[in-house]
């Protein structure tokens, strides 16, 4: 029923679509960019919910609180403390370390804003927890969400991000 009401909002009343495969793997970092609007988080739940897969995100854990926990825990969240003395890599790339099952949703912008240059902790906690980065396109010129494919990061930081960046630019364009 959901699946069904996801497909008849998000492809027939917002006239989306989505191109690409999601790959039957159990862990990656899904890069999702650009992530400029607050829309982005509907457009990701209904893409998420069409495709039948479970997709997580991380949020500060004030959310996760008795009132509202019981939320963001089902719609696929996990709680992370943003003190600055706790390492957030390490933090992140321990959730994929004890659980069998987390695909992490996140926005290397780290922020709705445009920005000149990406954060790097998305890219750190797929090399830590030894996981490949699935790049995914909002385009919102042509109401696609776009699964670019499957990426591993290597131990060449610069030429990684500009692969990265590369691929979202043809995205963008198409």
């Amino acid at each position: 029923m959901i699946h069904w009401l996801a497909k008849l909002i998000f492809i027939h009343l917002m006239g989306w679509k989505i191109e690409g495969e999601f790959p039957k793997i159990k862990k990656c970092i899904v890069a999702v960019f650009p992530h400029t609007k607050n829309f982005d988080f509907i457009v990701g739940i209904l893409t998420r919910v069409i495709l039948k897969e479970k997709i997580n995100y991380v949020g500060k854990k004030e959310l996760f609180n008795p009132f509202t926990g019981w939320f963001f825990t089902a719609l696929g969240g996990a709680p992370i403390n943003r003190n600055a003395k706790e390492n957030k890599v390490a933090s992140i790339a321990k959730i994929f370390k004890e659980r069998e099952f987390f695909r992490l949703a996140i926005a290397p912008e780290g922020t709705r804003k445009k920005v000149k240059r990406w954060k790097t902790g998305f890219y750190y906690i797929a090399k830590e927890a030894q996981i490949p980065i699935l790049l995914v396109h909002f385009n919102y010129k042509h109401k696609k969400v776009s699964f670019l494919g499957l990426f591993t990061p290597t131990d060449d930081k610069e030429n990684d991000f500009r692969f990265m960046e590369e691929a979202f630019a043809d995205a963008a364009k198409l």
